[in-house]
């Protein structure tokens, strides 16, 4: 972080994500912090995107309890999370059409299903949960992770390309008034 720009921003987009999925948390499998933090990381980069994974992740305990289970998946989760999505920003920022968008819907699609493994495993393992017991978490979980997958399918794609022009009219990515204009047409026609 260079600014207090940056830390006033990654502060309000903390809070976003907070908000958002407070907002959320009485629909079960629906949710918006997926395509807020893929757009973020995706936009703004790893280090950014780290720092507001974490400040997410232990924040959030404020409003929904803390839970030391839960902090470990989503520092381990977010954290990993931000590592993929920040990287493709790296890799797909050229590319034009669609593919962007399809890679990361699918991307988001994979991590979801990530999110729920990895709570399979870290729960019973924190709690010391017999074989069976931790199976039955497994399966019960299902019923969450199959709706949410469907939400990030359908979020991701919709909502995806309009976050990234917002970023992109607010924080352009060029310093100059002649090269936004430049980098705002080459980057809505990729996107």
């Amino acid at each position: 972080m260079k600014t207090a720009k940056d830390i006033a921003l990654i502060g309000i987009y903390t809070a976003l994500l907070i908000g958002g999925q407070f907002a959320l948390s009485g629909i079960s499998g629906v949710e918006i912090v997926t395509v807020l933090l893929l757009a973020f990381a995706y936009y703004f980069g790893v280090v950014r995107g780290l720092f507001v994974a974490n400040a997410f992740s232990l924040l959030r305990c404020l409003i929904f309890g803390f839970f030391p289970n839960v902090v470990i998946l989503y520092l381990v989760y977010y954290n990993l999370f931000v590592l993929v999505f920040g990287l493709l920003g790296r890799g797909l920022k050229k590319a034009a059409g669609l593919k962007p968008i399809i890679v990361q819907t699918i991307t988001a699609a994979l991590m979801t299903a990530l999110f729920t493994a990895l709570d399979d495993i870290i729960t019973p393992l924190y709690y010391g949960f017999s074989v069976n017991t931790a199976k039955a978490y497994a399966v019960a979980s299902l019923a969450a992770v199959i709706p949410q997958i469907v939400c990030a399918l359908v979020t991701v794609p919709l909502l995806l390309p309009i976050l990234l022009r917002v970023f992109f009219s607010v924080f352009p990515l060029s310093k100059s008034a002649k090269d936004v204009k430049l980098n705002e047409k080459n980057y809505m026609q990729k996107h």
